[in-house]
């Protein structure tokens, strides 16, 4: 007795129903540079598509600035070390490359689903649990946490702009206010990837922005 016509189809669709359903946490050999990686697996949507490439684009960017700072640090012993002359400019410059890098990179790492869960128990939880546990976190949490630091932080740029502040050391870096921009720059990338990340969120849990296929999504 043959099949139905379209029972492969239904299987193929509460299989993969159930993949989803699943927590999602994959186990590799312990030789591995990654034992267990834990990651939300949420569909994509065109906006948060566009928004996770510009961030891609950023990160990987922002990237070679730990190749800068490798190279000022050694830039900087060397002087210092060899010929006995250390540069502030350069301690500077080195505070100055980690804190954009670092700021900069928060926005990567969320787009990625690579932060660090302090968490015991979101692994095994369904994946739509861990999504409505990411749905008001971002609402609760992290979006006010952004627009509160995007708030206070304008004013503390600009008032840094209008007196020409520069450092207090003698023969700092002047344009204190760039490295000060960089907090408000962070931070609202920070913000788009936060929303790409709200975006497929709600395409899971509610279906809206419309999901893409995995043809599309790729």
């Amino acid at each position: 007795m043959s099949p139905p016509p379209n029972s492969g189809r239904h299987a193929a669709d509460a299989d993969e129903i159930k993949r989803r359903e699943e927590p999602s946490v994959s186990h590799q050999e312990p030789g591995d540079l990654h034992v267990i990686v834990h990651h939300t697996e949420l569909p994509q949507t065109r906006l948060s598509n566009t928004l996770d490439r510009c961030i891609r684009g950023v990160g990987s960017l922002i990237s070679w600035a730990w190749l800068a700072l490798a190279g000022v640090i050694v830039l900087n012993v060397t002087m210092r070390y060899v010929f006995g002359e250390g540069r502030i400019e350069l301690e500077e410059i080195q505070w100055h490359i980690y804190a954009g890098g670092f700021l900069f990179g928060m926005s990567y790492v969320i787009e990625c689903d690579d932060h660090v869960r302090v968490d015991l128990i979101h692994a095994s939880m369904k994946i739509k649990t861990q999504a409505w546990i990411e749905f008001f976190g971002i609402l609760f949490f992290l979006m006010p946490f952004i627009v509160l630091v995007l708030w206070f932080s304008a004013p503390f740029i600009a008032s840094s702009y209008e007196i020409g502040e520069v450092s207090q050391s003698p023969g700092g870096l002047p344009f204190r206010w760039v490295v000060k921009g960089a907090l408000f720059v962070g931070f609202a990338l920070m913000g788009v990837a936060t929303l790409s990340r709200l975006l497929r969120v709600t395409a899971l849990l509610f279906g809206l922005p419309r999901p893409l296929s995995q043809n599309q999504g790729a």
